[in-house]
């Protein structure tokens, strides 16, 4: 790996923790929320992500270079993106939703934290970013780390399990659809976040608003609506998305996973939630696993070997199915 795609490298691991300190207050933000307001919780998601995406159209609508790099989209991409928006901002939202509704969250949490290793099993065949030996021990660490986390006392139910694997299903696939159109680097990520993230928040909103009606939203929950859709959505998933440009999936799962922590922490200094001894192993188990998922793969892929947005620059092209 050459010294400038090292940096680059480097460069995105920070990012995409940056943007996971993000998406970690938001939920503090959230229960703060929910706290004091009757809210609907897939209704005030999707005006989140539908608020978001206002404002990220209304950046690519000012600047003409957006709007070039909008109108180049060719078919197959703008697929891809419909399809990662579905499954990134509706489906998965969705089925958290409802597993968190019917069983314990720790048990819905502790299904999610299987991702990295599924990404794992997957990326080599979807987008041929092989994993090696030790980023494999380290998806299992984060699983090992999360259930310690636990403490093993989980209640499961069966329209829980079913939808928490379905919240997998989809964050697996978010992380492989996303890795393939991002890594060729061809596209602005503001372009290819505005586009999919409208997507998945209109369905969201369509089906939060029939399922659950207009939501009432006072001040307090109009501030943290716009916080969370100008700074924690708009902004973190266009970083998130550029991040993506120089991060295997696997990579940006682990990293994704160090969420577990800092909610944990988070928790701590806000909301009063102090973790226990097995939970303090768990979270150094999980900082342990995540730093082996870093490993660098042997061949990995850079938007300077990239021939287009989805199509490997290998000699051996193929395309998620």
């Amino acid at each position: 790996m050459r010294s400038t795609d090292r940096r680059h490298h480097r460069s995105a691991v920070w990012t995409a923790l940056f943007v996971t300190v993000l998406w970690s207050t938001s939920w503090v933000l959230i229960r703060w929320g929910f706290d004091d307001e009757d809210l609907s919780p897939l209704t005030f998601a999707g005006l989140r992500y539908a608020l978001a995406a206002l404002v990220l159209v209304g950046v690519v609508a000012a600047r003409s270079d957006h709007r070039r790099d909008f109108a180049a989209l060719d078919r197959w991409t703008i697929r891809r993106l419909c399809l990662l928006g579905l499954i990134f901002y509706s489906l998965t939202q969705g089925a958290q939703f409802v597993a968190i509704d019917s069983q314990p969250a720790a048990t819905t949490s502790l299904v999610l934290s299987l991702t990295p290793l599924v990404v794992a099993l997957l990326g080599a065949r979807a987008l041929g970013e092989g994993a090696s030996a030790r980023q494999v021990v380290g998806a299992i660490s984060v699983v090992f780390g999360a259930w310690i986390y636990f403490g093993g006392a989980l209640g499961a139910t069966l329209v829980g399990m079913f939808a928490a694997f379905v919240a997998l299903g989809s964050n697996v696939g978010a992380a492989l659809i996303g890795r393939s159109v991002n890594r060729g680097g061809t596209h602005a990520p503001i372009v290819i976040t505005a586009v999919s993230m409208t997507v998945g928040a209109l369905a969201l909103l369509v089906v939060g608003l029939s399922v659950e009606g207009v939501p009432h939203l006072t001040g307090r929950a109009g501030a943290i609506l716009v916080w969370l859709a100008i700074v924690n959505t708009a902004l973190a998933f266009t970083l998130w998305n550029r991040s993506l440009v120089h991060l295997a999936a696997l990579e940006s799962a682990g990293i994704n996973n160090t969420m577990l922590i800092q909610i944990a922490a988070l928790g701590w200094i806000f909301l009063g939630e102090v973790p226990g001894v097995l939970g303090i192993i768990g979270i150094v188990v999980v900082s342990m696993g995540v730093f082996f998922t870093q490993a660098v793969s042997p061949s990995p892929s850079s938007p300077s070997s990239s021939v287009r947005p989805g199509q490997r620059a290998d000699p051996d092209p193929r395309r998620l199915p």
